[in-house]
């Protein structure tokens, strides 16, 4: 994943704003780390809202949530890429249909894959087999999440969703650290306390790193009968909603425990493409709204 950077005498050319961060080294910073740095916000530049998506516990579709909210946005009409910033349990790949998927580039940049239009990057992607273990600390993981912000050739977007592994960890603190400005997080929960309470932590999170919270989602919500439709409560309901009040931040909505989204997953296609009519993808299509509604908020006059 090794790229060559560019030349210290080149500018970074997608702005003019005299404000801008990468017209000139920071105090003590090295010519090297100055090159690096403009290359890194040269790409971020051209990406209007970046939406990091995050959950205290592992197995609550947290990814599932991802892939949705970038094909709902896809959907429409925006310029969307997925990042799969989840080094050790990347799933991005088998939700799309990717497992066998391998990046091209060149000497100075990456090209991501692409579905219907969605740019996506996984580091699943770079490895040999599905079977691999990638066994890295801290420092790694922030080198493989900056060469995916920095090299990948992600163009001009309107949205960059960031699928982050659970926790508080490496992963999304890299993210946080590296992307600058972030829109805000989507956190993913199920209904039951023990997952619920976790929630806390990844909102606490994002207060000390001072990202906004765009609110909590609820999955798992009731078991969707796959013939009637009707859904039914088979786990304490409505965690996700007192956190979400108590913590005073949105609830973007409740997602049911629907057979046919485990098997859009598996399939490798979004279940918004796949299911668009059903009522599920209804529920999925209210929570993004408000997210979709960051770019329309954008265009109106002031």
């Amino acid at each position: 994943m090794t790229r060559t950077p560019s030349s210290p005498s080149s500018s970074c050319g997608t702005c003019d704003r005299p404000d801008c961060s990468a017209k000139a080294p920071r105090p003590g910073e090295g010519e090297a780390e100055f090159v690096e740095r403009r290359e890194l916000e040269a790409r971020l530049c051209r990406i209007r809202h970046r939406i990091v998506v995050l959950s205290g516990k592992g197995g609550v579709g947290k990814s599932t949530v991802a892939v949705n909210l970038a094909a709902g946005l896809l959907q429409e009409g925006h310029t969307v890429g997925l990042l799969d910033v989840d080094l050790h349990g990347p799933s991005i790949p088998t939700m799309l249909g990717l497992e066998r998927q391998r990046l091209g580039g060149n000497d100075r940049e990456i090209h991501p894959a692409d579905v219907g239009g969605l740019k996506v990057v996984s580091i699943g992607f770079f490895l040999s087999s599905p079977d691999d273990a990638v066994i890295w600390r801290g420092p790694l993981k922030m080198g493989a999440i900056k060469q995916f912000l920095k090299d990948v050739a992600w163009g001009d977007l309107d949205f960059l969703v960031i699928d982050s592994p659970p926790g508080t960890g490496d992963e999304p603190l890299s993210v946080c650290q590296l992307i600058g400005r972030l829109d805000g997080a989507v956190i993913v929960t199920t209904p039951q306390r023990v997952a619920a309470v976790d929630v806390r932590k990844s909102i606490t999170f994002c207060r000390h790193l001072q990202v906004p919270v765009l609110g909590v989602v609820e999955n798992m919500s009731g078991f969707a009968c796959p013939k009637c439709g009707e859904v039914t409560q088979i786990f304490r309901t409505g965690g996700g909603r007192r956190i979400a009040e108590d913590m005073g931040i949105a609830f973007l909505g409740s997602i049911p425990l629907d057979p046919a989204l485990a098997d859009s997953g598996d399939g490798g296609e979004p279940f918004l493409r796949r299911h668009a009519d059903s009522p599920t993808a209804e529920r999925l299509r209210r929570l993004i709204r408000p997210i979709a509604a960051l770019a329309a908020a954008e265009q109106r006059p002031a």
